[in-house]
């Protein structure tokens, strides 16, 4: 009988990280264990992970030590940060850093580093087309993951870098969604013009991060770009409005507009947005359905996602 492989996973109560739990628990045939990792086990997400078989163990990214333990005996590692709860690129950097030696020193045999492009490859940080953040950041929490790819390299940790998307849980969760206005009107508000955002269900990041894993070495050392449908934003207000039954318009800013508007991380979202309009074909173009599909040929389209998630979309 072949040995289980343990996944340890961080963020395992996060959107991404437990989606990539919740996928491997739903094989229990697969060969693969979970093993959570949370700073906080009494979290209602991680008794929950718990109930459905997953192995629980704190550990802080803020602490080598912490993830080397529980990194040990463990055959792959989900490893992310969460720049929204500190707003820092350098901290994001300096926590990728200390899972990428933890996986190193606990001899981890395949990594998954979520991660994403470095604006500052397509936009030099002395263009003067958008603000710099953070002193030498055009999108913080862009630029930080894709420099933070060499600390796997460096750590000579076998590393698969999965370059993900937009997670259509934003509009549940980060108010990205449809706002009411003054005149009692529903509209989606980005400054995104005509160009496609690619988005994705965390589940669907899962559940190929769980086949990443079950396809062996086959990533190792290579970059995944992941979509479940690239939709302008006419098109997605078009399906926000047959979903809700409500008429629903795309209000197209200019991003100077929208990093104005004072709420946290607007001029970090701006810029975001900005780079994702302006350089739609190397951002978009990267992220193909169908090459999607064969690692998760039940991916959603944002319509199948839209049916199930709409009554949790907080709408006034």
């Amino acid at each position: 009988m072949a040995e289980t492989k343990t996944i340890a996973v961080v963020g395992a109560t996060g959107q991404q990280g437990g989606g990539v739990a919740r996928a491997i628990l739903a094989d229990p045939g697969g060969g693969f264990a979970v093993r959570a990792i949370t700073r906080d086990p009494s979290k209602e997400a991680a008794q929950a992970l718990a109930a459905a078989g997953a192995e629980i163990v704190v550990a802080d990214l803020d602490d080598e030590a912490s993830l080397t333990a529980a990194f040990a005996g463990a055959h792959g590692a989900f490893c992310i940060t969460n720049f929204w709860e500190h707003f820092s690129a350098e901290k994001e950097i300096e926590q990728a850093g200390n899972q990428a030696r933890a996986a190193a020193a606990a001899g981890v045999k395949h990594a998954i580093w979520s991660t994403l492009e470095d604006t500052r490859r397509f936009l030099p940080i002395d263009d003067d087309r958008m603000p710099v953040l953070q002193e030498r950041f055009n999108v913080p929490h862009f630029d930080a993951k894709e420099e933070a790819n060499a600390k796997f390299t460096e750590a000579g940790v076998p590393t698969t870098f999965l370059f993900t998307a937009f997670y259509w849980e934003n509009f549940i969760f980060f108010g990205a969604g449809p706002q009411r206005g003054p005149d009692g009107k529903l509209a989606l508000t980005m400054p995104m013009g005509d160009a496609t955002l690619p988005g994705i269900a965390s589940a669907d990041i899962g559940k190929i991060a769980y086949a990443i894993y079950r396809r062996g070495d086959e990533f190792i050392g290579k970059s995944v770009y992941v979509s479940g449908e690239n939709l302008t934003g006419t098109q997605l207000a078009a399906a926000f409005s047959n979903a809700l039954g409500e008429e629903v318009t795309y209000n197209a800013v200019d991003p100077d507009v929208y990093r104005g508007f004072g709420f946290p991380g607007a001029d970090e979202m701006g810029n975001m947005y900005q780079f994702k309009r302006d350089f739609e074909s190397d951002y978009s173009g990267a992220r193909v359905r169908e090459k999607v599909l064969e690692l998760d040929p039940e991916l959603q389209t944002f319509e199948t996602w839209l049916a199930a998630n709409k009554d949790r979309i907080p709408i006034e």
